[in-house]
């Protein structure tokens, strides 16, 4: 008997609520990645400390991700999906203040919370999978995170056209991200996903999940935390500080824009095949492929710091991002069982952004305050790349060997 195809019509309509989400509110993360860094080191007189507000929105994601995942996972994915919409407008809102009377704490405070928004989103690429067949699942995730394809050009551009619309420099920019949150949450009503565990037939109530030492244990699972970090953190590493130094070397903030909306472009773009690709080649050699597109991206970031290496460098390390980071979280989604869904992706979420928030904290550092000179600076933000890479390498080739000895 022909064994029949699986219905994924539900799990469709749910991608196109999420693709819709991922480019509507989704165009606020670029927004603030530009303007954030900048903005910074004209309320901070230190320029060491100029990317601390980025530092700050990843930070809020991080220590929001342990208690927003087990929300979601006793109350609904569409309960954590509107308080991440408020935070965003709550903390531009805050951040837009911060800028008006000129005070850096209150700035930053506004960027912890926008964080709230930023862990919010990184769980809608979870969502896509809640309702979508074993086939189904590494495209479902593709597809969301492909509407970042459309904030990558619409963030940005939006921001050039707001950021100096006021008289304080950028306060345009959060009040745009006000309104992109107001009007985009209405979305979520549109959703239909599972309420929790009580309602998944696989998950009955006395079974429970494994502890964290245990799922730490498990080789996939241990494999796809460490590649996400490393993948999401470099990304993050090297994009903070590309718009302080491509200012810094003499180009505009027009041209910064520009170069992170190339950037987000190639982070997106590649996910309207990369679930294809993993279904046909594996996840990992995807993942692999991934590192080694982040590690050319150092290479060409290295070369030089005309127009040009900026956009090649950037392009290359968002392509390699989309590899890394989708192949990382479609072997996390088959290493666990459903009802382990919130401990699994809240800790890896954790972990993801936790390290994240350290690259993004060493990162204006390493730009600011590592050399006499700008090129200096980008050097060394570069070269920290290496020592990483080298690490999620290792990690893959140990899972691949360890599933060839288990086959």
């Amino acid at each position: 008997m022909t064994q029949a195809l699986p219905d994924d019509r539900l799990a469709k309509r749910n991608v196109t609520v999420l693709v819709a989400a991922q480019a509507i509110l989704g165009g606020q993360m670029p927004m603030m990645f530009v303007v954030g860094g900048l903005a910074g080191g004209m309320l901070t007189g230190n320029p060491c400390f100029a990317t601390l507000p980025i530092s700050l929105i990843v930070f809020g994601s991080m220590t929001t991700a342990p208690w927003l995942s087990p929300l979601m996972q006793k109350y609904g994915r569409k309960t954590g999906f509107f308080i991440g919409a408020i935070a965003g407008a709550l903390g531009a809102a805050v951040s837009a203040y911060g800028l008006y009377v000129a005070s850096f704490a209150i700035f930053l405070l506004g960027s912890y919370i926008s964080g709230i928004y930023m862990s919010a989103q990184g769980f809608y690429r979870f969502a896509a999978t809640d309702t979508a067949s074993d086939s189904f699942r590494p495209k479902a995730i593709s597809f969301v995170m492909a509407g970042g394809l459309i904030s990558a050009i619409f963030g940005p551009q939006l921001n050039k056209l707001v950021q100096d619309a006021s008289v304080v420099p950028f306060l345009g920019s959060y009040m745009a991200i006000i309104a992109l949150n107001l009007v985009g949450m209405f979305l979520f009503l549109l959703l239909r996903l599972p309420k929790g565990t009580a309602n998944e037939p696989s998950a009955p109530a006395t079974l429970a999940p494994r502890s964290r030492m245990q799922l730490l244990r498990d080789p996939s699972i241990l494999v796809a935390i460490a590649c996400g970090m490393v993948a999401y953190s470099l990304m993050n590493l090297v994009m903070t500080s590309t718009p302080l130094a491509v200012v810094g070397c003499g180009l505009t903030k027009n041209n910064a824009n520009d170069i992170v909306s190339a950037h987000v472009i190639a982070m997106f773009l590649p996910s309207f095949f990369t679930g294809h690709l993993i279904n046909r080649f594996g996840v990992e050699k995807i993942m692999g492929i991934g590192l080694l597109i982040l590690g050319s991206a150092g290479l060409v970031a290295l070369s030089g710091m005309e127009l040009g290496n900026f956009y090649a460098a950037l392009i290359l390390l968002g392509v390699g991002w989309n590899f890394g980071f989708i192949g990382a979280t479609t072997l996390l989604t088959r290493a666990h069982a459903p009802h382990e869904r919130g401990w699994v992706q809240g800790m890896n979420d954790a972990i993801v952004f936790g390290c994240v928030t350290i690259a993004s904290i060493a990162s204006g550092g390493l730009m600011n305050c590592s050399g006499g000179s700008v090129v200096q600076g980008w050097a060394a933000v570069n070269y920290a790349m290496v020592p990483f890479l080298l690490l999620a390498g290792t990690a893959l080739l140990w899972l691949i060997m360890t599933n060839k000895r288990a086959a």
